[in-house]
């Protein structure tokens, strides 16, 4: 696999560099709820400021279509400024002679944030003239937003074809992790999916039968594969027009030597909200009105004893309805587990995807992992095998 170009190959003193972020955060009340985001490029812009390049940060937020102030970027500066630790200059456009003049006026180190990128139908098209507007304001381009690497627009992937390109400290980050996980993986790799439907993951799951030793399956999914062995699975949620799709993917995983691991056992309940009336029942003696929330001891155990016998571990999607309790059980504890092999450097184990970020949070194991993605489909893409267009035009080669 080429490398990729990083801040270390980079002359930045005295450069414009402009730095594509991802600064889709959570607001409410025009307040940043979460900054894990803007935390994650601090590095990246830290780094560059010191080094005595101009910081130029482009990044979009939400889905506007054309101007909008409800999505303007402006709302994040003073959590990005109070982050940072130094003031950040805001442009109101991301293109044109306004930018250019700020650009111009701004000493070195110091930090400019342009509006949003995507105020502009160009960019989401890649459009080459959008591109070249882009570039006028930069003489080097450095993307640190992996969470939009999956998308071939003019900031997140035009931009590498018309300007020397580099990997910021977190999309390299990234990059690593990703490898490690399953490009060039320590083995025996183990693979966790979970989640609610098979219908949203056959293209994963097709891949992951190639290429890991151990699949565990959880969550809601894990009832489609159940109901195509046969196994009686009550009112719990499955895709029973999957079931065929199953067996492919069971028989898929066999040709290639990987093992399926299903759940054993359950808790199980009549009612689907928090701390119900439940019991834990041997996968085969679901009742018809019952449903399968949380993969149950004995599956969990299971679980636990094959990392031990693994080097490398790549989750994503919980394995019950780990928002109610007590279904966040097995979850909760294989996390722990899996956590406290990584923290010893007995395995790699990164995770990623929306749900998964929230459950290892849950579980109070985020910090302990190898890398926990907070990128949710460039993550799954990059599960699923494919080439994510940002990533690609920062190969060397």
């Amino acid at each position: 696999m080429p490398a990729f170009r990083t801040l270390d190959d980079a002359d930045l003193a005295g450069k414009r560099v402009l730095v594509r972020v991802d600064l889709n955060v959570p607001m409410e009340d025009g307040k940043v709820t979460d900054a894990t985001r803007i935390e994650r490029v601090l590095p990246t812009v830290r780094e560059i400021s010191e080094k005595g390049g101009k910081v130029v940060l482009l990044a979009h937020f939400g889905r506007p279509k054309g101007r909008d102030d409800k999505n303007s970027l402006r709302q994040v500066v003073p959590a990005f400024a109070h982050a940072l630790g130094q003031p950040v200059i805001f442009v109101a456009d991301c293109i044109g002679e306004d930018v250019a003049k700020a650009v111009a006026a701004a000493k070195n180190g110091e930090v400019l944030l342009l509006e949003n990128t995507r105020f502009h139908a160009g960019d989401e098209k890649n459009d080459p003239d959008f591109v070249k507007a882009l570039a006028a304001n930069g003489d080097i381009y450095v993307n640190d937003a992996f969470s939009a690497a999956h998308r071939a627009h003019a900031s997140t992937e035009g931009l590498a074809h018309v300007l020397p390109a580099y990997a910021g400290r977190t999309m390299q980050a990234e990059l690593e992790a990703l490898s490690a996980g399953l490009d060039s993986p320590a083995r025996p790799v183990m693979a966790i999916v979970g989640g609610a439907k098979v219908s949203t993951k056959l293209e994963l799951l097709g891949n992951l039968v190639k290429k890991v030793d151990v699949l565990v399956i959880g969550g809601g999914m894990a009832n489609t594969f159940l109901a195509a062995r046969g196994v009686n699975v009550g009112k719990s949620l499955c895709e029973h027009d999957l079931v065929g799709t199953a067996r492919e993917i069971e028989a898929k995983a066999k040709t290639a030597g990987c093992e399926i691991l299903l759940p054993v056992d359950a808790l199980v309940a009549r009612e689907f909200k928090a701390n119900p009336g439940h019991r834990v029942v041997s996968i085969g003696e679901v009742a018809d009105d019952e449903m399968i929330l949380d993969a149950g001891p004995l599956s969990v155990a299971e679980v636990v004893l094959k990392l031990d016998k693994v080097k490398t571990v790549v989750w994503n999607g919980p394995f019950g309805a780990f928002e109610l309790p007590p279904f966040d059980t097995a979850t909760v504890t294989v996390a722990k587990a899996v956590a406290e092999r990584a923290r010893t450097s007995r395995l790699v184990a990164v995770a990623g995807g929306g749900d998964t970020v929230a459950a290892m949070n849950h579980a109070g194991v985020a910090d302990e992992l190898t890398y926990v993605s907070t990128a949710g489909g460039a993550f799954l893409e990059w599960m699923e095998g494919k080439a994510l267009p940002g990533v690609e035009a920062l190969r060397q080669g």
